[in-house]
């Protein structure tokens, strides 16, 4: 669109001589508009003309806040909130593909999976501990959710929602953020340090029998992979308590090349071999009543924590009918921890340095930090639905947000520590304020005394 030839003085000329009464025609002839532009219904010339004038002001005036769009049109400047400039973060088109793919949104009218998931996003980033909470925010911001693409939105409708829609949406919404946070990070494959362990999570009441692990008492549990470098989850999976924590290692994806560590919930010969195979180098613990057969010792620091290294081969069988597929020689660390305790690490690594395999092991404790921010910051304590889908749905919504936390930090060089960025996110979710200025006060636009009040 090219800008008016107008000034802002002859603008103003046209609407007094409209406000005086004369003919729109006249007033189009003696300023050159054409008749094709306020056409020959009396009525519908002067609302033409209210129209162009409206417009001319809006191109012409240097006292109106405009930008210029993609298409080369002129808008009024809008200020971002901190919610919109969060989601902003998310692969919409490719979030759209996937509720197409899972038929997600086939015969829904009332909340699309994207209202749901932006639902869930704010009680996440908000601290809402229930659905009326959440309802009631999304109710009292509502002049705001136009710009993030949201509404409010009813409590037994998401209710509904989260307990029948299907939780693969949002778990693919998650692993596709987990490509964005990995592409960023430059390494080779041999370098990468996945950490695997699973937390309990509390779950009780009506609908969790699901999640029943005696007469008395129920829980789920969440099995992650994190990426030490990424500071990051790749992979997550959602169970009942009950289930055993190799069990779904055995299900999970392999990385070959990688370095895995893990504690002694995974202590399992035959999942050992298979890691062997693809290449991994494996750091765990030994067993207190495990030995290692024919070992051979080696040179270790001296004046360290380190006790001793050895190498040897691991039993023949792990349990009385189970012959041990792992029959590589392994590594043996003893180190002796702060508190005292002597630690036996085990490792089929035998060519790195016994610190290193020490610190490996030593750097499990980041996804134990991990499990304990997304426990304090996030809300995956107290569940919105107790069914199995509602708890994974909850939990996939919790690690997208941490994801999406995770990405807006590093975009700014402000606030350092995670923990309070994500209270300040918090804080100032539906302010108009920008991700990397969020400790300014808010945005606040200058009232335009050239604006039509129309009332």
């Amino acid at each position: 669109m090219k800008r008016s030839r107008f000034t802002e003085e002859q603008i103003i000329g046209i609407l007094k001589e409209q406000e005086a009464g004369q003919r729109t025609a006249d007033v189009c002839r003696r300023h050159g508009i054409s008749e094709a532009t306020h056409g020959s219904s009396p009525l519908l010339s002067g609302l033409n003309m209210w129209t162009v004038c409206m417009a001319l002001i809006l191109l012409v005036t240097k006292r109106l806040a405009t930008i210029w769009t993609r298409g080369r049109t002129n808008t009024m400047r809008h200020h971002n909130s901190v919610f919109h400039d969060l989601l902003k973060r998310v692969p919409w088109e490719r979030f759209a593909g996937q509720v197409e793919g899972h038929g997600s949104d086939k015969h829904v009218r009332r909340l699309s999976t994207k209202d749901q998931l932006i639902a869930l996003l704010y009680g996440q980033f908000s601290g809402a501990s229930s659905l009326r909470e959440i309802v009631g925010g999304l109710q009292s911001h509502r002049a705001r959710l136009y710009h993030v693409g949201g509404r409010p939105v009813s409590r037994s409708t998401l209710a509904d929602a989260n307990a029948k829609r299907s939780s693969a949406v949002f778990s693919d919404l998650f692993t596709s953020l987990v490509g964005t946070v990995q592409r960023g990070l430059r390494r080779k494959l041999d370098e990468a340090t996945y950490l695997i362990d699973a937390s309990p999570l509390a779950l009780s009441g009506a609908g969790s029998q699901w999640a029943y692990f005696s007469s008395r008492a129920s829980g789920a549990k969440l099995h992650v992979i994190y990426d030490a470098d990424a500071a990051c989850p790749i992979y997550a999976c959602v169970t009942a308590a009950k289930v055993n924590d190799i069990k779904v290692a055995q299900e999970m994806p392999i990385e070959a090349g990688a370095t895995y560590v893990f504690d002694l919930g995974y202590y399992d010969y035959t999942w050992w071999a298979r890691l062997d195979a693809a290449g991994c180098r494996i750091v765990t613990r030994f067993k207190s009543h495990t030995p290692l057969i024919e070992p051979t010792d080696r040179a270790a620091p001296q004046d360290s924590d380190i006790l001793s290294d050895r190498v040897g081969l691991l039993p023949k069988r792990q349990r009385r009918s189970g012959k041990n597929p792992f029959s590589n020689p392994v590594r043996e660390i003893t180190v002796r921890i702060e508190t005292g305790k002597v630690l036996r690490i085990l490792s089929n690594d035998l060519e790195a340095s016994a610190r290193e395999i020490a610190d490996l092991y030593k750097r499990r404790w980041a996804i134990e930090l991990f499990f304990r921010w997304i426990k304090q910051n996030l809300k995956i304590r107290h569940f919105l639905g107790r069914s199995e889908n509602a708890v994974r749905i909850q939990i996939a919504v919790a690690l997208i947000a941490y994801l999406l936390i995770h990405l807006a930090k590093a975009d700014q060089k402000t606030i350092k520590s995670p923990l309070a960025f994500a209270r300040l996110l918090r804080s100032n979710l539906m302010h108009l304020k920008r991700i990397d200025r969020l400790l300014e006060p808010e945005l606040n636009r200058p009232e335009n005394h050239n604006q039509f009040h129309l009332i």
